[in-house]
């Protein structure tokens, strides 16, 4: 069954969403780009090969606040893909403090499930929010039943008394949609939530059992209705959203999402040199050879048990990262190296870049300090060289106490708006503040001079 779900975008397509969001990194955007269209190529293609066509899985190496984990992130947004981050150092040390490996793959079932359930939601969105507002009308005004058996005048007067009921009915219904009761109290039934504090003794938690004890015990309990009074504006949301979820068949919504997870799934895997042995055979580099390999039989293809059904994994689009600054890619175990044929090495950011980081993506941060200022009022400008210079100051930094890429320009645009942020409310704002290169150097020089403050500060 083809995956309709798949948006048919081209390579270069690809490439130029992820440019609105992630500055240079070329060469990763085109690997990830190419491995998402060979997904839609490989739904394309006639039964008999396609289970054949397995995943290119992607290694990104690269020093942190490169890109790595938001190229992967955009590009599940963008193919509506399930999609789940873990860290491989969560499943180091001995007896894995942390999560089993499989655990990966419930996410990721858990995510799809979420993923599916929301689009029918907004399906029988109009139906659940007509039938919410029929729901109301009958708390407001009772519609009137014909009895089965009337003598001809009292026939007469139940007929009138319908009559007189529906117009009051249409009225009112009409009052309705235009939100004119909206702020009228409300009293309804709702679904009580079961308070089911129950908790699995042992190493694993109930996701990693993959059994749902609330969706059990909500079976067999009968659901209890408990009264609410709310206002009519939040009484509808209530009560549509009880009424879409009788109107969504999960069983449906389970089904498409185990196939959508198998057929357009993405795992980014982060920090995987953390988990590659440096060549020695003792220590906690045998605990890491355990990760990779209990990594491997998933990364290969297996059957993994889920709350929703068994995931085959063989066609899930693996993406690992790591720095690898201490470790190299052939320092993973033979059999996992082979199943991540695409290495990309992205590059260090320039001063360049960071011009471009600050100002150039939807989410800039500087369109976003200034987004938060508008809401009191007060209009941020950063001259040319004012971006420049902290540009300039980032390089420094990372250059001088430790790379984290473009991370550094949180920790100093914070200090440098410090003042701002804080002042804003309480004085009167005026109507614009501007930022310069002379104010940057006032506010930053002294700290990024002093090596010491600037490690802690900066």
């Amino acid at each position: 069954m083809k995956n309709k779900n798949m948006k048919a975008l081209t390579p270069s397509q690809i490439v130029n969403e992820l440019d609105k969001y992630i500055i240079g990194q070329t060469e990763a955007k085109r690997a990830v780009a190419i491995a998402l269209r060979n997904r839609w190529r490989r739904q394309q293609v006639t039964d008999a090969l396609r289970e054949e066509i397995l995943p290119n899985n992607i290694i990104l190496i690269g020093p942190t606040g490169v890109g790595k984990t938001e190229i992967a992130r955009r590009l599940a947004k963008l193919a509506e893909a399930p999609f789940v981050k873990v860290e491989a150092s969560k499943f180091t040390e001995v007896g894995y403090v942390g999560r089993d490996v499989e655990s990966m793959i419930r996410d990721l079932a858990d995510f799809a499930v979420n993923l599916v359930k929301s689009e029918k939601e907004l399906e029988v969105r109009a139906k659940a929010e007509e039938m919410a507002e029929e729901k109301i009308l009958d708390i407001l005004i009772p519609p009137v039943k014909k009895a089965s058996q009337i003598n001809e005048n009292e026939e007469n007067h139940e007929n009138n008394e319908v009559y007189q009921n529906q117009k009051t009915r249409e009225w009112m219904k009409e009052k309705l949609k235009n939100g004119e009761l909206d702020d009228k109290l409300i009293e309804f039934d709702t679904n009580a939530q079961n308070a089911l504090g129950m908790q699995v003794l042992g190493p694993f938690g109930m996701d990693d059992l993959g059994i749902n004890f609330q969706e059990i015990m909500g079976n067999i309990m009968p659901k209890k209705k408990k009264k609410r009074k709310t206002k009519i504006s939040e009484a509808r949301k209530v009560i549509a959203q009880e009424e879409a979820q009788k109107l969504i068949d999960m069983e449906a919504v389970q089904k498409e999402a185990i196939d959508r997870v198998q057929d357009s799934g993405i795992v980014f895997i982060d920090e995987i040199d953390k988990v590659a042995g440096g060549g020695k055979s003792q220590g906690p580099d045998v605990s890491r050879e355990g990760v990779q390999r209990d990594l491997l039989p998933i990364v290969e293809g297996s059957n993994v048990n889920t709350k929703y059904g068994v995931v085959k994994t063989d066609h899930i689009l693996f993406i690992a990262s790591g720095a690898f600054h201490v470790s190299k890619p052939s320092d993973l175990i033979p059999e996992l190296q082979g199943r991540f044929p695409i290495r990309v090495e992205l590059n260090s950011l320039t001063q360049e870049d960071f011009v471009q980081i600050l100002t150039k993506p939807e989410n800039a941060l500087l369109k976003q300090y200034n987004a938060l200022l508008e809401t009191e009022g007060v209009k941020l400008e950063f001259t040319g060289d004012a971006i420049n210079e902290i540009a300039r100051i980032a390089t420094e930094v990372n250059e001088q106490v430790e790379n984290i890429g473009a991370r550094r320009l949180h920790t100093i645009l914070t200090t440098l708006l410090d003042e701002i942020l804080f002042d804003v409310p309480d004085k009167l704002p005026s109507e614009k503040v501007k930022i310069t290169a002379k104010t940057v150097k006032q506010k930053l020089d002294v700290i990024v001079k002093d090596r010491d403050l600037s490690k802690f500060i900066l």
